[in-house]
């Protein structure tokens, strides 16, 4: 009994060796499993934050393109709002175009009142205004008739407009000096 107690022991322990091998084995498995886990939450994380900033982007670059695409008709639209100010002027000083004047008054505002709904906004400018140079296109400087008009808007060659936040024409105005 002494040997078989040995050689029993023996198995034993051989038996323990090959199950803390395989206990050895299966946590190496488990570990790597949790790894790569870990590896594809994170792949996962990063590509959903990816595409997220993608849809903030794409739509911004929407919202750019539709304000850009309304700025450039407004932009060709203004020359034609110039010359129904202008022609409403020189009607004006005619009495007996009386009926056309009228005519020309009403398809001028209606123009005005749906580039406003745009959101073309025109920007008031009065003589005597200070001049800025962000704000204002000085044309020419002429000398100032009185001292109090030195460095401020004497006469507002053409109106500027915006369209929205953004100033799409700036006011051409003469300063004095």
């Amino acid at each position: 009994m002494g040997k078989k107690d040995k050689k029993d022991i023996e198995k034993e322990q051989v038996e323990n060796v090959q199950t803390e091998t395989v206990d050895v084995e299966e946590q190496t498995v488990e570990e790597k499993l949790q790894d790569e886990l870990k590896q594809e939450k994170d792949k996962f994380l990063r590509l959903f934050a990816e595409f997220e900033n993608y849809k903030r982007r794409t739509s911004k670059e929407r919202i750019e393109l539709f304000s850009t695409a309304s700025e450039d008709v407004m932009k060709t639209l203004l020359p034609v709002l110039d010359d129904f100010e202008r022609a409403l002027t020189h009607i004006e000083e005619d009495k007996e175009a009386e009926e056309l004047r009228k005519g020309v008054l009403l398809i001028y505002q209606k123009l005005v009142k749906t580039l406003e709904q745009k959101g073309l906004i025109a920007i008031a400018i009065e003589k005597g205004d200070d001049f800025n140079a962000d704000n204002h296109e000085a044309i020419t400087q002429i000398p100032a008739p009185t001292d109090d008009l030195k460095g401020k808007i004497i006469d507002v060659v053409e109106k500027g407009y915006k369209l929205g936040e953004k100033i799409i024409r700036f006011p051409k105005v003469v300063i004095g000096q």
